[in-house]
């Protein structure tokens, strides 16, 4: 069976699972692929938490859920040395980073000190403790979750610290239909004699690293290529595509977005079994590429603007090459 079958079987088995939330599971998969990590935003009861928990259901490797709290130390996440008095020596005691998949809950939560550390871990996949390094797992993923209803007492990640996350995606409430689904799927879990759908079969860690071979061999032709490169750049001049566009953007994408942007194009082509990049695929996922990266003016906030409006204007106003 090629890796291909075994992620779309997997991502089948994640939407029975996830109802009413198929563009968080599209999401997870095409961050698995493209090795890096999900910034998740939403209201509470939207099953973030056990969309990773059940990814990590249907393939092979740990979870670990971390919830983020203002008392949190980094120690907490990262590990430390413990004293064993009996041999008069320090051993290091690994924290829950050194998991494949970690669940970063209410990421927001914590303070500054806790999120420095998730993140150098998330960007260097390792972490120092005194004098010595540690490095992680080759399969790392980090979701973190953050609610957009409650701000008080919260530390807002800097835009720095923002722009090491492959993706930022936020999720809605579920339609009508997707509701009695839900309902009907957790009157069967409740039920003593109903017995949960388990996986085709567990995906491998070899499986995915093979998926992201794969994915980076997708084609992409050059005037592509060029779309993605003058999207990027017409938030760095906006004065080119607009005085309206200059006005509502203060700073535009950093490099990481075009790296972004490039491999989950190509990781959204691959889960839809196409060998070559479309800009339809680049449109799919720029916002949430672009939508932590993108630093908004004064003038855009009062006029009611939020980063996902200035996108839709950016893709009216660029031509594909």
């Amino acid at each position: 069976m090629s890796a291909l079958t075994e992620i779309q079987q997997l991502k089948q088995w994640l939407s029975s699972q996830i109802v009413g939330q198929p563009e968080l599971v599209d999401r997870l998969l095409i961050a698995l692929i493209a090795d890096g990590h999900i910034l998740v935003e939403g209201a509470p009861g939207l099953a973030k938490t056990k969309a990773i928990k059940t990814l990590s259901e249907g393939m092979e490797g740990d979870f670990h859920r971390v919830q983020f709290t203002p008392d949190l130390l980094p120690s907490d996440v990262t590990g430390t040395d413990i004293y064993r008095p009996e041999n008069g020596t320090f051993e290091f005691q690994r924290g829950p980073i050194f998991h494949n998949l970690v669940l970063a809950d209410e990421i927001n939560r914590a303070p500054a000190k806790v999120q420095s550390a998730l993140l150098e871990a998330m960007a260097e996949r390792q972490i120092s403790v005194g004098k010595s390094t540690y490095a992680l797992p080759d399969l790392f993923l980090v979701m973190a979750t953050q609610n957009p209803i409650e701000q008080e007492g919260t530390y807002p990640l800097p835009e720095a610290q923002l722009d090491r996350f492959l993706m930022h995606v936020r999720v809605g409430f579920p339609d009508v239909a997707a509701e009695r689904e839900i309902l009907r799927l957790s009157r069967n879990e409740a039920s003593a004699t109903s017995i949960p759908d388990a996986p085709v079969a567990e995906v491998s860690q070899a499986t995915i690293f093979e998926a992201r071979q794969a994915a980076l061999t997708v084609h992409m032709a050059e005037p592509v290529e060029e779309y993605i490169v003058q999207l990027v750049n017409a938030t760095r001049n906006p004065d080119a595509y607009g005085p309206d566009l200059a006005k509502w953007i203060e700073f535009g994408v950093s490099p990481r977005a075009t790296i972004s942007l490039d491999r989950c194009s190509r990781a959204h082509a691959w889960l839809a079994g196409r060998d070559y990049v479309s800009p339809d695929d680049v449109r799919a996922v720029l916002h949430d590429i672009f939508r932590h990266r993108l630093l908004l003016s004064f003038e855009a906030e009062a006029e009611g603007l939020d980063a996902d409006k200035i996108i839709d204007n950016l893709l009216q106003r660029v031509p594909v090459a």
